[in-house]
């Protein structure tokens, strides 16, 4: 269920990567056209500042998405534990998945969602959360969010390496990818496998769902931040590699 969910916002990911496409061409080849005359360099600020703006709204749609999914973790944990129970009657993925459509169990999940409340929040103690987690889940969520966005506004800060500098967010996404396998799961798991051991209450998990949300949200706005100076170092890093060649 887990592998189900990730492959499905992996490959939200590339659609909304695919809508910066046009985005990107529209601006690139505007600059270019301007490149081409004298005296156009405040028309080609103009033409970057509107795309970074626009990369900027993207980018805050992607922080609504975060809390919004965070609000959905009852819901989630609900539909996991229920799509596990059905997986294991069925032995069918496939069937498990059909059921979702059937009225009484959408019906049932719908039930389920609801919004945290705020008791349930202020109740949560990072007394037990190791501080580094939490650090390295805004830096390393920081990162991962900048990566394709900021690949696409270095795209058009030097339309000559715009190829290159797209295919850089690649490594980038792939950088941020082994970060959370090596400084953020290993610690998660092994404060759940704890919790299933007895050695520590089922309620520091929940705080450390909680925090992981809640720092997963700062990672976006702290991509905000990152936005234009990443997109300059990998425009740079483009220009190196083509001057290289």
């Amino acid at each position: 269920m887990f592998n189900l969910f990730v492959t499905a916002s992996r490959l939200a990911t590339l659609v909304y990567t695919l809508m910066l496409g046009p985005l990107s061409d529209k601006a690139g080849n505007a600059v270019k056209a301007l490149a081409a005359m004298p005296g156009t360099h405040d028309a080609i600020a103009h033409v970057q500042h509107t795309f970074e703006w626009q990369l900027r709204l993207i980018i805050l749609a992607g922080t609504a998405g975060t809390i919004v999914g965070s609000l959905m973790l009852p819901m989630f944990v609900y539909l996991y534990v229920r799509g596990v129970r059905s997986f294991e009657r069925t032995k069918s993925l496939p069937h498990s998945l059909a059921r979702l459509f059937h009225p009484s169990v959408a019906w049932n999940v719908l039930s389920h969602l609801r919004v945290p409340h705020y008791r349930e929040i202020f109740a949560f103690s990072t007394e037990n959360i190791p501080r580094r987690l939490l650090i390295f889940n805004v830096v390393v969520t920081g990162i991962y969010a900048i990566g394709v966005v900021a690949a696409y506004y270095a795209s058009v800060i030097d339309v000559n390496v715009a190829r290159t500098a797209i295919g850089i967010s690649g490594i980038i996404n792939g950088v941020g990818t082994i970060a959370f396998t090596f400084f953020v799961d290993p610690t998660s798991s092994i404060i759940v496998d704890e919790a299933v051991k007895g050695e520590r209450p089922h309620e520091e998990v929940k705080a450390m769902v909680f925090y992981l949300s809640l720092t997963a949200i700062l990672g976006w706005l702290v991509s905000q931040a990152l936005l234009w100076p990443a997109a300059w170092i990998i425009a740079a890093v483009a220009h190196l590699v083509n001057h290289g060649k």
